[in-house]
C-alpha cells in the first residue's frame, strides 16, 4: 500500500488535473451531443435537412449548442437573439468564412464573394455591389427590364404551362444577365453563357458538399502527385477551376468588346468599367459581377417557384391578393412598380413567402477569426458558426402558428417580426442584394396574379415538399395555370408584338 506521503502527492496531482480540466476553456464549449474520440460527431452528422435535425438541439441543449467533426468545432445558433448577439454585435469576430481546401483553395471559390475571407478584397466586392444594387434607388434603373421579363414569362407559361418551373429560371436568369452584363439570352435554345454559369453553380454545390472531399479533412493531400492512386480529385478540381474562371472572365470580356465597338448596353459591369476605380476595385470587379448572378438567380428562382406552389396550396390567399390588385390597379393594365406601395397585402404575402419557406435554411457558414466567449460558453477561433434560419422562422415564440401560411400576420399595428430581419443573413455577411431580389419577385408576383389563375392538377395535387440543399427549392410539382379572363390572355399575348425580344448577344 502506498505511503501517506505518496497518497497525498497523488491526491494533489489528481486535484490539479481536475482543476485544469475544469478551467480549460475548451471544456466550456456550448453543450451538444457526445461524440466519439477523434471522429467526434461525424457518425451522427446528417447530410439532408440538417436544419430540422439541429432545430431539435434547442430543446435538448438550448439556443446555442455545439458539435465537433474531426476536431472542427461547429456552433449551432438556434435563436434570433444569439444570431444578433454574435453575428451582428460582434461582426468583427464572426465575419470569416471556413477555409475549404477543395472548393476554395483548389477551385478558386475563395476568390468569389460567397467564400471570400473577410478583408479588403471582400469589402471591395461588397462595396461595388451595394453601391449599385443595394438600395431601391440604385435598382430603379432595372425596373423596365424586370417588368418586361415578367410579361415574357406570362406569355411562355400560357403557351406551355407544363414548363413553368423551367421558364421561371430562364426569366430570372435573363434579368440578372441583363443587369450584370447587358447580355440578352437565347430564348429558344440553350444559351452559351447561361450554360457556363449553370455549370459553375452545379459544380459549386458538388465541391462544397460536406464530407465529400478527403482533402478538406487532410489538407496535405493537396500536394500529392496527380498520378498517384486516390488523386483523381485533383483532376476534378482542375476542371471545376476552369469553369470558375470562365464564368468570371468571359462575360467581362464580352462587355469590354461591346464598349470598344460602342454597342454596350448599360449594366453593372459597363458602368463600373467606365468609372474611376482603384486597382483593388478593378481586380474584384469581375467577381462582384459574378456574385450578382450567382447570389441572386438561384435564390430568386426558389422564391418565385415557392410563390407558385403557395398559390396552388392556398387558394384563399391567391384570391385576396387578386382582389387587392383588381381594386387598386384595375383590369385595363398590368401592375407596375408605382403600384407597389399601394398593395399592402401583396407585400405581406411576400414576407410570408420568405418566412414560410426559408430558401437558405442554414445560410452560408460563418467562421470565427479569433477566440470568443458567449456568456459561460467558449467559442474557439476557427469555429464554424451555423445560423438555423429555419428554426427562427418556425419559432412559436416569434410567430403564432408558424406552420400556417398566413400573410395577415404582417398586416396591422401588431405586425409580426419582418423576416427580412434574418432571412438575408447577418452582419457584414448579410446579402447586399435583398432590395433587388424583392423587386424581381414583386414583378413576377404582381403580373401573374393580375392575369393568371393557379390551381392544383387533379391527377397529381402538390404538397409542401422541398429539396435539401444550400438553396432549398420546391420539389418538382404539377399545377394548372390558365388566364383569368379572355382580356387577360389578350394582354399577355400582346407583349411579343409590343416589345419583340432582343436578338441574343454573341458570346
Amino acid at each position: 500500500m502506498p505511503s501517506p506521503t505518496i497518497q497525498a502527492i497523488f491526491v494533489v496531482l489528481f486535484a490539479s488535473l481536475v482543476l485544469l480540466w475544469v478551467r480549460n476553456p475548451r471544456r466550456r464549449l456550448p453543450p451538444g451531443p457526445r461524440g466519439l474520440p477523434i471522429l467526434g460527431n461525424v457518425i451522427g452528422l446528417r447530410k439532408e435537412y440538417q436544419w430540422r435535425h439541429w432545430a431539435k438541439y434547442k430543446d435538448s441543449y438550448g439556443p446555442v449548442s455545439s458539435l465537433c467533426i474531426m476536431g472542427q468545432p461547429i456552433i449551432i445558433l438556434n435563436s434570433l437573439k444569439a444570431c444578433e448577439d454574435l453575428l451582428e454585435k460582434r461582426s468583427a469576430v464572426y465575419s470569416g468564412r471556413p477555409v475549404s481546401q477543395f472548393a476554395g483553395e483548389m477551385i478558386g471559390w475563395n476568390l468569389q464573394m460567397i467564400l471570400s475571407p473577410y478583408g479588403d478584397r471582400f469589402r471591395s466586392m461588397r462595396k461595388l455591389v451595394a453601391r449599385h444594387i443595394g438600395t431601391n434607388a440604385g435598382i430603379a434603373q432595372f425596373r423596365p427590364a424586370q417588368e418586361l421579363e415578367a410579361r415574357y414569362l406570362l406569355a411562355r407559361v400560357c403557351e406551355n404551362p407544363e414548363s413553368f418551373l423551367k421558364d421561371i429560371r430562364i426569366s430570372v436568369a435573363a434579368i440578372f444577365l441583363k443587369m450584370s452584363y447587358g447580355y440578352s439570352i437565347e430564348r429558344n435554345k440553350p444559351d452559351p453563357l447561361l450554360t457556363v454559369l449553370d455549370t459553375a453553380a452545379h459544380e459549386f454545390y458538388v465541391a462544397t458538399t460536406p464530407g465529400a472531399w478527403l482533402v478538406d479533412t487532410f489538407p496535405s493531400l493537396r500536394h500529392i502527385p496527380a498520378w498517384m492512386p486516390g488523386a483523381s480529385f485533383k483532376k476534378v478540381a482542375e476542371k471545376y477551376r476552369h469553369t470558375n474562371l470562365e464564368q468570371t472572365y468571359r462575360p467581362l470580356d464580352h462587355v469590354k468588346r461591346r464598349l470598344l465597338d460602342k454597342t454596350a448596353v448599360p449594366s453593372f459591369t459597363s458602368a463600373l468599367l467606365q468609372s474611376e476605380l482603384s486597382s483593388l476595385d478593378m481586380e474584384t470587379l469581375p467577381f462582384a459581377a459574378t456574385s450578382l448572378f450567382g447570389g441572386g438567380t438561384d435564390t430568386v428562382v426558389a422564391t418565385t417557384s415557392t410563390f407558385v406552389l403557395a398559390m396552388v396550396l392556398f387558394p384563399d390567399v391567391q384570391r385576396k391578393a387578386q382582389e387587392e390588385i383588381d381594386r387598386v390597379v384595375g383590369s385595363s393594365r398590368l401592375p407596375n412598380f408605382d403600384d407597389r406601395e399601394h398593395l399592402p397585402y401583396l407585400a405581406a404575402l411576400y414576407k410570408e413567402l420568405l418566412r414560410w419557406h426559408v430558401i437558405g435554411p442554414l445560410g452560408i457558414p460563418h467562421s470565427t477569426t479569433e477566440d470568443d466567449w458567449y456568456g459561460d460558453y467558449f467559442i474557439p477561433k476557427g469555429s464554424l458558426v451555423m445560423t438555423n434560419l429555419w428554426q427562427i422562422a418556425n419559432d412559436p415564440e416569434i410567430y403564432d402558428d408558424p406552420s400556417a401560411f398566413r400573410p395577415e400576420r404582417f398586416l396591422g399595428a401588431q405586425s409580426a417580426l419582418d423576416p427580412h430581419t434574418f432571412v438575408f443573413g447577418f452582419g457584414r455577411r448579410g446579402c447586399p442584394g435583398q432590395a433587388l431580389a424583392g423587386a424581381t419577385v414583386y414583378a413576377f408576383m404582381s403580373a401573374s396574379l393580375a392575369t393568371l389563375k393557379f390551381e392544383p392538377a387533379p391527377e397529381c395535387p402538390p404538397s409542401p415538399e422541398f429539396i435539401s440543399g444550400t438553396v432549398s427549392h420546391p420539389k418538382p410539382f404539377k399545377c394548372n395555370i390558365k388566364p383569368r379572363s379572355p382580356s387577360a390572355l389578350e394582354t399577355i399575348r400582346a407583349v411579343n408584338a409590343e416589345h419583340p425580344p432582343e436578338p441574343a448577344s454573341q458570346f
